[in-house]
């Protein structure tokens, strides 16, 4: 199967167009005229060159989506006039293009879920398994109610993750490109005015020497320090593709002093939530544990969903394997065992993701307001050594110059 972006006429003189995939470019010529709609131009989409980030469409389109959809099947709209309205009314291309596909497969009788299936970068396991449950169930318009509040909250742990991990680490790259900036153009600038003043490097305090002579190390292996730095991100880049490397990296993020903290309680959050969400939609135990593993953003943690399910599947309860994985809090596990004694676990999984959650927000407060000044005092600290080191010498030259 291949895509073909195409562009038809409809019978009222509208040009549509949209994402189809398909053999060739005869099948889309004849599906588009299946739909009542006149080809204009059919052109087959190029993977070689076809560079696309992410998904395409971003998460607030696609919980807008689910909304008014849910709101418009709940009205009683036929599912074909719900989708084709929403096509066209998005301002996002792409989305309007698959949503057009979507359609398209839909009136040639797949079903809506399997329609989904058709563009996992869009619409992933989960959430084409809560549709499915939805259909199956007879409930679709609840199911994207809900698939659109655990999008939102899903969106707000992300972000999380980006305030917990990206803040420390682009100050940490701009207190190196200031580092770099001193050591290759700062000091030797002043280096050169000692030098005209006819002041001897031996004649200058320590803190001078000692910061003159690593800008000068600094220069002569900058090629050497750039080449180094570029292959330990390489190393690390492709570490993080193998199995062992990228176990390494994840257990090394949950164990850091302060981070690691926060990255639990989000994978505490992200893990109820989703699997509450999934349960109380009527998806199966054990698919839903598989998809809590595939999203879960952590190899220890997926590792110990997988375990707990397995032990499931041999007919054991889900607290015992998960105790035996530590991979969550134990207080969490046993809410999970009193959720299945009391039947009501998918009702104790969203009760402790609301727990979790809020004190995620806590903890990701209480990290920045710790990490900010540290950063702060550490690139003002280093910035002030390095002009200390610089005036000194002309603080002495001063002196000397007022006991004259």
């Amino acid at each position: 199967m291949a895509e073909f972006a195409w562009e038809a006429r409809a019978r009222s003189g509208e040009v549509r167009k949209g994402v189809m995939e398909a053999e060739t470019e005869d099948a889309v010529n004849a599906k588009l005229r299946q739909q009542q709609l006149s080809p204009v131009k059919v052109k087959k989409r190029s993977k070689g060159f076809n560079i696309q980030f992410g998904s395409g469409v971003s998460t607030k389109e696609l919980v807008t989506f689910t909304r008014l959809f849910s709101t418009m099947v709940d009205a009683g709209l036929p599912l074909v006039q719900c989708l084709d309205i929403l096509a066209n009314q998005q301002k996002n291309k792409l989305f309007a293009g698959v949503l057009q596909d979507v359609k398209s497969s839909v009136e040639q009788g797949a079903t809506f879920s399997d329609s989904l299936r058709r563009h996992p970068k869009v619409f992933d396991e989960l959430f084409v398994n809560l549709v499915q449950a939805g259909e199956v169930g007879g409930i679709l318009d609840s199911i994207m109610a809900r698939l659109s509040v655990y999008l939102e909250k899903r969106a707000k742990l992300v972000s999380q993750v980006r305030g917990a991990l990206v803040y420390p680490a682009i100050v940490v790259t701009v207190a190196a490109g200031v580092l770099t900036i001193l050591l290759t153009f700062v000091i030797p600038a002043f280096e050169g005015m000692f030098r005209d003043f006819g002041g001897g490097k031996a004649q200058l305090p320590k803190l001078t020497q000692f910061m003159i002579s690593l800008s000068n190390g600094f220069i002569t292996y900058l090629p050497l320090i750039a080449l180094v730095v570029f292959g330990v991100i390489f190393g690390v880049g492709y570490a993080n593709r193998t199995p062992k490397g990228k176990r390494f990296f994840h257990r090394m993020l949950l164990n850091l002093p302060i981070i690691g903290g926060v990255l639990r309680k989000i994978a505490v959050a992200r893990f109820t939530r989703t699997l509450g969400t999934l349960l109380q939609s009527g998806v199966p135990i054990l698919d839903a544990l598989e998809i809590c593993a595939k999203t879960s953003g952590n190899v220890l943690i997926e590792e110990g969903i997988m375990h707990v399910r397995r032990r499931i599947s041999e007919g054991q309860n889900m607290a015992d394997p998960l105790m035996e994985a530590k991979v969550f809090p134990d207080m969490v596990v046993q809410m999970i065992a009193v959720g299945e004694q009391t039947g009501a676990l998918d009702q104790m999984l969203n009760k402790i993701a609301d727990f979790y959650e809020e004190e995620t927000d806590i903890a990701v407060a209480a990290m920045t307001s710790m990490i900010e000044p540290i950063l702060m005092v550490g690139v003002g600290g280093m910035v002030g050594v390095v002009l200390a080191a610089m005036y000194l010498p002309i603080f002495d030259l001063a002196g000397n110059i007022k006991g004259e």
